[in-house]
């Protein structure tokens, strides 16, 4: 059965509401596996034309949210594929400016809530050297890290999305935090 908020049969109204609702988590998906922001925005927009494609062919099984989310993995696996490097993945700092449509520069970098500059130094600093460490893992790895850690799936939606066993999704899951431990384990050794 369809997703009630889909309808039988999506319009263009439709899927312009499936796009608001999941760009963002669709993106973020996308830009944590392959680390680069203007390669995200680009398979973000291939994910949501190719599912406006083959919408007809959705069969409900699953949730709109993870039959999204698959597509979105299936675009970021070829995209890595076709990288020189697949288990390389190119960053960008959110500090860095970019160019918005207009030519002005902006900043992604994310807003500071706490009052001590130290504290939210050392917690940036200890973002990078994750974020890098996530980055790092081989692709099969940091692709069910970042479903699982990042974006929140259940391990059965982690399964829906990448085609995986459940045991392979574990294992994998497993394994990654093992990678992430003992990268990161310098840094809070000295905490």
């Amino acid at each position: 059965m369809r997703n009630a908020s889909v309808g039988a049969q999506t319009g263009v109204g439709d899927f312009n509401e499936l796009v608001a609702r999941y760009e963002k988590p669709i993106f973020n998906v996308v830009y944590r596996i392959l680390g680069d922001y203007d390669e995200a925005a680009d398979v973000t927009q291939e994910t949501f034309i190719n599912a406006y494609r083959n919408f007809h062919k959705f069969r409900g099984d699953a949730s709109v949210f993870t039959w999204l989310y698959q597509i979105a993995v299936n675009q970021s696996r070829n995209r890595l594929r076709r990288r020189k490097r697949p288990d390389v993945a190119k960053t960008e700092s959110l500090d860095t400016a970019f160019l918005d449509e207009a030519g002005d520069a902006e900043s992604r970098d994310i807003p500071d809530t706490t009052h001590a500059p130290h504290q939210a130094l050392e917690r940036k600093e200890m973002q990078e050297k994750i974020m890098a460490a996530i980055e790092a893992l081989p692709a099969e790895y940091r692709e069910v890290v970042v479903l699982r850690e990042m974006q929140g799936l259940s391990y059965q939606e982690i399964v829906d999305v990448t085609g995986l066993s459940m045991d392979n999704v574990k294992t994998r899951l497993s394994r990654a935090r093992a990678m992430l431990r003992r990268r990161l384990e310098p840094y809070y050794a000295s905490e």
